[in-house]
């Protein structure tokens, strides 16, 4: 499917020459136009999901419109109607259209880099950890202007449905490969740039400071295996690689890899 994603997106009338002896993957200009082509085709193999696509993609105007119904959904309840959560969706959504930008660049990603996508809206309708970061991207919003009680709502519903805890005040870059989401535990001073890569089971946390600047800053390009924890104000450098279940306590330069339950120096 990987394969098909980039010959569709390589018919695109943007494709420059210089791209032309470069393998294509989608843009944001040909994203939605690919998602909902595919869905199309996933009715007519069999229309079982038919009304999750047409509520989803095929009632949606755009990527944002869909994003804002997905988010939404989450945050549904008997106590909070889904009307009234997506009216509130899509009117951060427009102030803040940053949000929609990096939930592109993020699923960009996915589809670039992961063997196992099936369909091209697959992370967009049914990935815990992608929608678990466009979530958090709502609740950093909010958090940010001062609206504590509602991002920490969406804090708590993405932990009760995903099973994953990102701290609304955590910052999040995009382009991110946030493979499962299962586990995953990001702290309130957390810092991560762009194009990091997170497997399930990672922690984010503190080192047992109470306030102030106590989370680890994980800088762009960045891999951080399943199951590992990084503890304190510390870095992990530009594209550095922390092993699957590694315990790490101190900075790690960039470019480096450390392994092991000490994660000593490869």
């Amino acid at each position: 499917m990987a394969s098909q994603i980039q010959r569709d997106a390589c018919t695109s009338s943007e494709r420059s020459s210089a791209e032309s002896s470069a393998s294509c993957a989608p843009t944001s200009r040909t994203l939605w136009p690919i998602l909902v082509a595919a869905a199309r085709a996933a009715v007519q193999r069999d229309p079982l999901l038919a009304a999750v696509y047409r509520r989803y993609l095929f009632d949606a105007s755009d990527f944002a419109a869909a994003l804002a119904r997905i988010i939404a959904d989450t945050l549904t309840t008997p106590e909070l109607p889904n009307e009234v959560a997506l009216a509130r969706i899509e009117t951060t959504l427009k102030d803040a259209p940053t949000i929609v930008t990096a939930a592109e660049r993020d699923l960009i990603t996915l589809l670039r880099e992961d063997a196992a996508i099936p369909e091209p809206f697959t992370p967009l309708l049914f990935f815990p950890g992608y929608r678990a970061v466009q979530c958090h991207r709502i609740a950093n919003q909010w958090w940010r202007e001062g609206l504590t009680d509602l991002a920490s709502y969406i804090q708590y519903r993405v932990a009760v449905q995903f099973s994953a805890d990102i701290h609304p005040a955590a910052t999040l870059g995009s382009g991110l490969f946030v493979d499962h989401g299962a586990g995953i535990v990001i702290g309130e001073t957390v810092v991560i740039e762009d194009d990091v890569t997170l497997f399930h089971g990672i922690t984010l946390g503190s080192a047992g400071k109470l306030n102030g600047d106590r989370h680890p800053k994980v800088r762009r390009g960045a891999f951080l295996g399943a199951g590992a924890t990084v503890l304190g104000n510390i870095e992990i450098g530009e594209n550095a690689r922390i092993g699957a279940g590694a315990v790490v306590t101190r900075t790690v330069t960039a470019g480096a890899t450390v392994i092991g339950p000490a994660a000593k120096p490869r």
